[in-house]
């Protein structure tokens, strides 16, 4: 009886630890192909997406303590369209996060892009080997490094600036990969819209003002809207507006892209109920520095 009881007790603490230490991330992961053949569609769709599952929602990529209900709500999505022989593999990989909004029991989208520059080794069931330190695989390399992506933008949207350890750990993996063959590494990469670059900006003191929007948005604007909607609204307007300071300095920069492809249908929700005024204001900013989605941007004034 003593040893079940022992045994019992520690189970607990092992539970109890574990729930203290929760990994980060809650994700959603779902791998599918182009490629024909039963092994391919078996490997891809079972075996491989066990193990990107597996990786994304066991390693721990911090130290901080995470409850159960703390976990990041993500997807990553992987299609696999090409081989390109030798066991590697071309195709895209989508990766999107949300993050809650105080009392409103909604989930705004964060992060919402399709990388298309993925190319990868893989063998049935490989180990997922991955080192910050250092470069393992071109695909755990891309998984980790997206994964202190979503880390950081939730980071930046909870607290001022409060993503700059994992915007910086995302730029180590970035520095690793400089000798790699695979593409979306290198600067110059896709036009300059690459893993690179947008780390790159990021980080450069021009494009704290989109840092700061991410904080503004979600922080003084979404989590304030269910107490006082007109107080939020306002300091989302006002958070739109702080773009303005990066596009007189890198107009239609990827960063600006990334963040408004995330947004811009929730931007048409918040203001599709305000005032005249507010929305010939948000229209005016959003022509501006994103016009790219004028057309969607118009259902804020359709009636």
């Amino acid at each position: 009886m003593k040893r079940i009881y022992t045994y019992l007790l520690i189970f607990s603490l092992i539970v109890s630890i574990n729930k203290l230490h929760a990994q980060e991330l809650n994700c959603q992961v779902d791998v599918t192909t182009q490629l024909q053949g039963a092994d391919a569609v078996r490997i891809f769709t079972t075996t491989m997406k066990r193990q990107v599952y597996d990786f994304m929602n066991n390693y721990r990529f911090t130290t901080d303590k995470f409850e159960q209900n703390e976990r990041i709500d993500c997807q990553i999505i992987i299609n696999v369209t090409t081989d390109l022989g030798g066991g590697s593999y071309q195709g895209t990989i989508s990766i999107s996060s949300r993050r809650p909004v105080f009392k409103a029991g909604y989930n705004s989208t964060v992060f919402d892009y399709i990388d298309k520059s993925f190319t990868f080794s893989y063998t049935e069931g490989q180990p997922m080997d991955f080192n910050l330190q250092g470069f393992s695989t071109n695909l755990t390399s891309v998984l980790g490094y997206y994964a202190y992506v979503i880390l950081a933008l939730d980071y930046d949207s909870f607290s001022l600036l409060g993503g700059t350890d994992m915007w910086k750990k995302a730029q180590i993996i970035v520095n690793n990969a400089q000798s790699a063959t695979e593409p979306g590494w290198q600067s110059s990469d896709n036009q300059f819209k690459n893993r690179y670059s947008y780390i790159d900006n990021i980080l450069n003191n021009m494009f704290q003002p989109l840092r700061e929007t991410m904080y503004n948005y979600h922080r003084k604007g979404l989590d304030v809207m269910y107490d006082n909607m007109e107080t939020g609204r306002a300091a989302v307007l006002q958070a739109i507006n702080n773009i303005n300071e990066v596009h007189k300095n890198r107009p239609a920069s990827f960063n600006t892209q990334v963040f408004f492809e995330a947004k811009n249908q929730e931007i048409v929700n918040i203001f599709q109920a305000a005032p005249n005024e507010e929305k010939n204001q948000v229209i005016q900013i959003l022509g501006t520095v994103d016009p790219a989605n004028t057309t969607i941007y118009s259902k804020i004034t359709a009636q």
